[in-house]
């Protein structure tokens, strides 16, 4: 494929998706034909509403008044100053966001659109809780009932966002099919729906599944990344010399990511490499995947020998999925952005770096995109690098001090 630079991404929101959803070669809509008419109604509903000003205001409302929006972009100073270099890191604290994660920006959208279409019920899967968490907080504040799917190790591994679902009368539904992670809660919302699209509707939380969803839930997360391209030349004076967000789904990393495409900006996606290169150890898609399908759509997929989903496997409970977003698989094919991977140690060291050197404690997922810009600032030793601190540890925590303790295997100082 012609490999792209940033003046070719002028036009490029008008021209991507295409009409059929298709990135290239990438997304489309692979459903069961008795889901076909509940698709098209989605995507009739939202191609109406994203053009209509009464929503639009609605939900710049939503996001000032509830979400707390915008979130800050903060100049890590202390930590690019014991990285030892004079390149400068700085992070978008969407951890600041109501519901301590990006996810809310999506789920206030969706939630709104299953308003507009009078619906009554919110389907969600989740894997580090954020979602299902934010799912709830919008079925709550528009007076929807709301099913969340979680796999049993994700319940196990991130017990306060279980707590906090329930706290928002949402029903937590424990999926121990397979490895019993992301991929398997994701079927099982999908099963779900299949039987309740009448009178609910699936809200997908990443940029992947059927059309509309990845274009969908990456116009809602955009708000991350034209807020940052403002934030950022108001404080510097100019662009960063490149940015970077962890890629699971890859719904945070759209977000920070559309907006500078068009920019004279080097991108660069985190994905997991987890605890190695062999297939079941790690959840980096476009780096050890192939073209496959699944949940509805074509993109890199992690396969086994017989090209089905192979296991994936991430510290971080929300990017361990064997697939990724088609819009990123798009942009990886023309080379608009590069594709890098971050082992769980080189995470943890990072989590560990951030909580001691800035005050704030990460999300193991916003640990990916941190530990790559640590390594960026050691490798350059001029310039800026803004990382997409996609959401707070206040998850993690329990997980990380009883598996790993305190950081002491680091030596921070």
């Amino acid at each position: 494929m012609e490999k792209k630079t940033y003046r070719d991404f002028d036009t490029y929101l008008k021209e991507f998706p295409d009409e059929n959803g298709y990135f290239g070669r990438y997304g489309g809509r692979f459903l069961p034909d008795e889901l076909i008419p509940a698709f098209e109604e989605i995507t009739n509903a939202y191609e109406t509403i994203c053009q209509s000003a009464q929503f639009i205001n609605e939900l710049r409302r939503i996001r000032r008044e509830f979400q707390g929006r915008p979130t800050p972009v903060y100049h890590c100073e202390r930590l690019s100053n014991i990285v030892g270099s004079h390149c400068q890191i700085y992070v978008k604290r969407e951890d600041l966001n109501h519901t301590g994660a990006h996810k809310l920006n999506h789920c206030m959208g969706e939630g709104l659109l299953a308003k507009y279409m009078g619906k009554k019920k919110l389907i969600a899967e989740t894997g580090a809780g954020q979602h299902g968490v934010a799912i709830a907080t919008a079925a709550a504040y528009f007076g929807m009932e709301c099913d969340v799917y979680m796999g049993v190790v994700d319940i196990a591994k991130q017990a306060p966002n279980v707590t906090r679902m329930k706290l928002l009368g949402a029903r937590v539904v424990p999926v121990s099919d397979g490895a019993g992670t992301l991929k398997e809660a994701v079927d099982a919302a999908f099963n779900a729906y299949l039987n309740e699209y009448h009178d609910a509707i699936y809200c997908i939380g990443s940029v992947l599944g059927p059309h509309p969803f990845p274009k969908m839930v990456r116009d809602f997360q955009a708000v991350i990344g034209i807020e940052a391209k403002e934030q950022f030349t108001e404080m510097t004076g100019h662009l960063p010399d490149a940015i970077c967000a962890s890629v699971g789904g890859g719904s945070n990393s759209a977000g920070l990511f559309i907006p500078f495409l068009s920019s004279p900006v080097d991108i660069y996606g985190v994905e997991p490499l987890g605890r190695g290169e062999k297939i079941g150890d790690n959840a980096a898609s476009i780096t050890y995947g192939k073209v496959g399908r699944l949940h509805g759509f074509e993109s890199y997929l992690l396969q086994d020998e017989d090209g089905n989903a192979a296991p994936a496997y991430s510290i971080a409970s929300g990017l361990d999925y064997p697939g990724v977003g088609p819009e990123h698989a798009y942009l990886h094919d023309v080379g608009r952005v590069q594709y890098v991977t971050v082992s769980d140690d080189e995470a943890m060291e990072a989590f560990y770096m951030l909580c001691r050197y800035e005050g704030i404690i990460p999300a193991i997922e916003s640990s990916h995109a941190v530990a790559y810009a640590i390594r960026y600032a050691k490798e350059h030793k001029t310039g800026s690098i803004l990382a997409s601190l996609s959401g707070r540890g206040d998850k993690d925590i329990d997980y990380v001090v009883d598996n790993l303790g305190l950081g002491e295997k680091y030596n921070l100082k």
